[in-house]
């Protein structure tokens, strides 16, 4: 594989930071359990902090003042941690107690509430450290409107720490994504959980909860999907053996 460095995609001169995040906070966490029981995997706490709280001071970091966030199991833990601990960032909830929409489904349903510009989406169940540049402003830097639909934070899958999975993405030295893992092969980067949208996607939308992947396949299908590389650490979180893994390594830096 060639050097990350290879694919960071050269940054636009006007940086236009989104102001709007939304954070995926509505999942039920199985992989999680038994640390779920009793909690929504957002308020999973690794190395002292939940992660939501990772999630938000990222946000801080980033300069962005507003997040929309989805709730769905123990949604009142959620909204209860958030109106403690939101600080000086505007939140606003985007409430699927009827019915988990899925990462699609909850932005067609928040989607009043991201406004008419491009905005980030933040799963609250990765945890990254940032390298030489914050990872949001990174994908600030590198977002263009005139040929990007969605741009999306990639890792290599050599660096995704206690990641099980076999990588998302093949990209091309410009950082355009190329195609999605094939069955049975290998691709060299995971979606880090973080990217940049635009409101042109929410359109066309299936009845009920689906996945991003619809949008995140229009794109790509006309050459509007890109990636930028993560340059820090990023952790996989999604079970109480990977939270003990990353509070090891977190624990040495």
């Amino acid at each position: 594989m060639k050097p990350s460095a290879t694919y960071s995609l050269r940054p636009n001169p006007v940086v236009a930071m989104p102001e709007t995040a939304m954070v995926m906070a509505a999942g039920l966490g199985k992989r999680m359990r038994p640390l779920t029981v009793t909690r929504p995997k957002p308020l999973v706490e690794v190395a002292g902090k939940t992660l939501l709280d990772h999630t938000m001071d990222h946000l801080r970091e980033a300069g962005i003042r507003r997040a929309v966030v989805n709730v769905h199991y123990l949604a009142d833990q959620v909204e209860a941690h958030l109106k403690v601990r939101a600080g000086d960032v505007e939140v606003l909830i985007s409430d699927e107690r009827a019915q988990l929409m899925e990462t699609g489904g909850g932005i067609v349903q928040a989607r009043d509430l991201l406004g008419d510009k491009p905005f980030f989406t933040v799963n609250s169940d990765t945890l990254w450290v940032d390298g030489p540049i914050g990872s949001l402003n990174a994908l600030a830097a590198a977002w263009d409107d005139e040929k990007m639909d969605a741009l999306l934070l990639l890792v290599p899958l050599a660096r995704a720490f206690s990641h099980r999975g076999q990588g998302d993405f093949r990209l091309d030295p410009l950082g355009r994504i190329t195609e999605r893992r094939k069955p049975g092969r290998l691709a060299p980067f995971v979606y880090a959980g973080a990217q940049i949208l635009s409101p042109r996607v929410i359109k066309d939308w299936p009845e009920g909860p689906f996945s991003t992947n619809l949008f995140w396949n229009r794109a790509l299908e006309q050459g509007r999907l890109w990636g930028t590389v993560h340059q820090g650490l990023w952790f996989d979180v999604g079970t109480p053996a990977a939270v003990k893994e990353a509070e090891e390594i977190l624990a040495e830096m």
